[in-house]
């Protein structure tokens, strides 16, 4: 709105100018008086003609770093909230693959436990079918290469307990200061 005040302004100063000028021009206009009419018309109209291109760049100019600001504003929205959902994602994607190891986990547990279980009867069938030797060994084994298992499945698990896991995904895009202040606020 006040773009256009200046643009009156304008126009009413060339207005006034002419009226002037027209008034104390001569009845006659013959000749040279002519040319006292109109070279200062002509002047004055170029000189408003760059006053108004002027206005209209500066104009120009102040509403295409708005639009840049706004541009950029969006964009930034965009990406932060791209880099939410990316890292929304790669959490759910963890826990998936955590719930899939554990249940894995869970049934190779119940496969080695059942397998030991299976060598243990069969040891204790042999003692009881005058076996001795044999059914001691397997027993004997059998026991001993369960408590390995269970002795390497807890030093494991304090292990990833204790120490960060390496192998998972990290965000690396950083995010402007600004930003993440505009994201703090409420809008």
């Amino acid at each position: 709105m006040a773009i256009l005040f200046k643009f009156i302004i304008g126009i009413l100063l060339v207005q006034s100018v002419t009226v002037v000028l027209v008034i104390l021009t001569p009845e006659k206009l013959e000749g040279i008086a002519i040319l006292r009419l109109l070279i200062p018309l002509f002047v004055i109209g170029i000189a408003i003609a760059f006053w108004f291109a002027s206005i209209a760049q500066t104009y120009r100019k102040d509403q295409l770093a708005k639009v840049k600001a706004n541009f950029a504003q969006q964009r930034e929205k965009i990406l932060v909230n791209a880099e939410r959902s990316k890292a929304r994602v790669m959490k759910d994607a963890q826990k998936e693959v955590a719930k899939e190891s554990r249940s894995v986990h869970a049934k190779a547990n119940f496969k080695v436990g059942a397998s030991f279980a299976a060598a243990i009867g069969v040891g204790g069938l042999l003692l009881l079918t005058q076996f001795l030797t044999i059914g001691l060994l397997l027993v004997t084994s059998s026991g001993g290469a369960l408590a390995g298992y269970l002795y390497k499945t807890r030093q494991q698990s304090k292990k990833n307990l204790a120490s960060p896991k390496e192998n998972s995904p990290k965000l690396i895009k950083t995010v402007s200061a600004t930003v993440l202040k505009k994201l703090k606020k409420p809008e």
